[in-house]
């Protein structure tokens, strides 16, 4: 994301906010507040091409606050979300959601993408969130393509900031 995009949540909490789910910090989290479904809302300023959203979870941490049944909602506003369903059991590192259109299956094209926590492990009523990252696809430059780029200082910076 953009420094000039936004990412809110429902969570009045300054300890547990939205600063913890872009912290490059594996240890700390985003925890709910209130009643499920608990809501993620990244809001673009311009149509923006994503092709990939991954979410960090950990069962053996949270236990009763890891999500089991999320869903994904992407669209141009909160009014037409496009709806992806996913269960996890107890899941342990980084959850892959490929964005693609389903039409062209090429990426998709936004203004918003919401993530709700539908239900948790072992019926718990807060959730922890510890990390969200959203993924662009490498666009071709007047020169030609950008190299593929695998070494470590490249991995890295490699995340939309």
């Amino acid at each position: 994301m953009h420094s000039e995009d936004t990412l809110n949540t429902w969570n009045n909490n300054s300890w547990f906010g939205v600063d913890q789910l872009r912290d490059d910090n594996l240890e700390t989290y985003w925890q709910s507040d209130g009643s499920q479904p608990h809501l993620v809302n990244i809001q673009f300023r311009r149509r923006t091409t994503v092709k990939l959203l991954c979410i960090y979870a950990d069962y053996k941490s949270d236990e009763s606050y890891t999500p089991s049944k999320i869903s994904v909602r992407v669209g141009n506003n909160f009014h037409n979300l496009q709806e992806i369903r996913l269960e996890m059991v107890e899941p342990s590192g980084w959850i892959h959601i490929t964005l693609m259109n389903q039409r062209t299956n090429d990426p998709i094209s936004t203004f918003m993408i919401q993530i709700a926590v539908l239900a948790n492990h072992q019926n718990g009523r807060d959730t922890h969130m510890r990390q969200i990252k959203v993924y662009t696809p490498v666009e071709e430059s007047s020169i030609g393509k950008f190299p593929r780029c695998t070494t470590v200082d490249f991995m890295m910076y490699r995340t939309i900031r």
